[in-house]
């Protein structure tokens, strides 16, 4: 056996390629389904190493919760996508960046 390879994706049928095309985009996609259990993985891990500090870290912890709910089929409802839309919003707004430890409006409750 001597001599140049002979390139076999032009002798394949169509149906071939195709399958072939279909396993390479399903590797590629466990690849990135992999990788993106592992960040989130790592980023619970450090959401629970300590208890938030402030109102911001609470309410991070809080919308990746609601975030996570929003993904799930009943999250998808479209009533409930709203409500996970609104509450979101809600938590974005209120947090606000003061870093205040007793709350957003300097009132926090015990």
């Amino acid at each position: 056996m001597e001599g140049e390879p002979i390139p076999l994706d032009g002798h394949r049928g169509m149906a071939a390629q195709r399958d072939t095309d279909s396993r390479r985009l399903e590797a590629g996609f466990l690849r990135e389904q992999a990788l993106r259990l592992e960040r989130e993985g790592r980023l619970e891990q450090a959401l629970l190493a300590s208890p938030a500090v402030t109102w911001q870290e609470a309410a991070e912890k809080a919308s990746y919760l609601v975030a996570l709910f929003g993904e799930t089929p009943e999250g998808r409802d479209p009533r409930r996508h709203r409500l996970v839309e609104a509450v979101l919003d809600d938590i974005a707004r209120l947090a606000g960046d003061t870093g205040d430890p007793s709350g957003p409006a300097g009132g926090g409750r015990r």
